[in-house]
C-alpha cells in the first residue's frame, strides 16, 4: 500500500511516496514559492502516484482544532502569501482522499517514535535546531497539541554571561530561536555554524542554551528520550558538552534511570534526516485507519 508525504517547509517543499513499513521509495523537492505556483505542482505529483491517504508536516503556526472553522490552515506565519491559507483543505479536495495533517517538528517527533530512536517509548521530545527552532512533543503514545501546537522553540532563557549577542527572533531578544538557532549563531559570529567547528567558545555558548531548554523540558514534559536533529546538531561536538551542562543544571534534583545515562538519553536524529518524511507517512496511515 502506498502513502504521500508532504514535508512543508518555509524553503522548501519534500513530496515523497512510502510504504506502510516507512520505506521512502521515491522523493523530490521544490522550492516554497507561492501558493499560486506551489500548490499546483504538490498536486499534480501526487494525482499521479496510486496513493491511500497523505500526511502533511507543515510550518506553522497552523490550526488542528478539527472543530474550528479555519482547521488545517497556516495562520499567522511571517510568509504573508501563505497566511491564512488553506492547505489541508486545498489538497484535501484535489486529492479526494484521506489527509493526516501537523506540524512539521511534530511530524519528525512521530517519526522518529515509530521508526527511529524513541520507538517503543510512551513519551519523547524531537527537537530541531536549524534556520529556526521547533519542539515536537510525543506523550502519551500520540502528539500532544492543546489550545494551539508546542511552540516551545520560544520558551525564555536566560543569557549566557558572556553573550552580550540581542538574538535574531522579532518577538522575543532572549528566546530559545532567538538566542541558538542557525542565524543567531551565523549573526553572533559573522560566520555560518558549519565554518565554526573549531571556536570552543562558540559551542560553549550554544550548548549553554540548549542545555538550558532541555531542562525546562525535562521539568514539565518529563520525556523519556530527547531526540535533537536539524543542522546545527550536524555539529557533533555540541552533543558531550550538551550533556554535561544539562546534568550540572539539574543538579541531582530529578534522579531517573535514564538520567543515569544521558548518552543514551539525549540522542542524535536517528534517521537520516528522514524523520520528517517518514513521520508525514505514519500520519497519512493514521489518518487512514481513522476513515476505516
Amino acid at each position: 500500500m502506498l502513502f504521500g508525504a508532504l514535508e512543508a517547509g518555509g524553503t522548501k517543499m519534500v513530496l515523497a511516496i512510502g510504504n506502510e513499513n516507512g520505506e521512502i521509495l521515491e522523493q523530490k523537492s521544490i522550492p516554497t514559492e507561492t501558493p499560486d505556483s506551489t500548490i499546483p505542482i504538490i498536486i499534480d505529483y501526487f494525482k499521479e502516484k496510486d496513493i491511500k491517504a497523505l500526511g502533511i508536516g507543515s510550518f506553522g503556526p497552523i490550526d488542528l482544532n478539527r472543530n474550528s472553522e479555519t482547521y488545517g490552515y497556516i495562520t499567522s506565519t511571517p510568509k504573508l502569501s501563505w497566511a491564512n491559507y488553506d492547505l489541508l483543505g486545498t489538497i484535501k479536495r484535489a486529492l479526494n482522499i484521506p489527509v493526516g495533517f501537523n506540524t512539521d517538528v511534530n511530524g519528525s517527533a512521530l517519526g522518529e517514535a515509530t521508526w527511529g530512536s524513541t520507538k517503543g517509548l510512551e513519551s519523547s521530545i524531537y527537537i530541531t535546531i536549524g534556520t529556526g527552532i521547533g519542539v515536537g512533543i510525543y506523550q502519551n503514545g500520540g502528539l500532544l497539541n492543546g489550545m494551539l501546537h508546542p511552540e516551545a522553540g520560544h520558551i525564555l532563557l536566560s543569557k549566557h554571561p558572556e553573550d552580550d549577542f540581542n538574538g535574531v527572533c522579532p518577538y522575543h531578544s532572549n528566546c530559545f530561536e532567538s538566542l541558538a538557532s542557525g542565524p543567531s549563531i551565523e549573526k553572533r559570529w559573522g560566520k555560518k555554524a558549519n565554518l565554526l567547528t573549531e571556536n570552543v567558545k562558540a559551542w560553549e555558548i550554544e550548548a549553554y542554551y540548549i542545555a538550558q531548554a532541555i531542562v525546562a523540558y525535562i521539568l514539565t514534559i518529563s520525556p523519556h528520550r530527547i531526540v535533537l536533529g536539524g543542522g546545527v546538531m550536524h555539529q557533533e561536538q555540541l552533543f558531550p558538552i550538551i550533556r554535561k551542562k544539562v546534568t550540572e543544571l539539574l543538579n541531582g534534583y530529578v534522579n531517573t534511570e535514564q538520567l543515569e545515562n544521558m548518552d543514551n538519553y539525549i540522542v542524535p536524529a536517528a534517521l537520516q534526516d528522514n524523520q520528517g518524511i517518514m513521520g508525514c507517512i505514519q500520519l497519512a496511515i493514521l489518518e487512514l485507519s481513522n476513515q476505516i
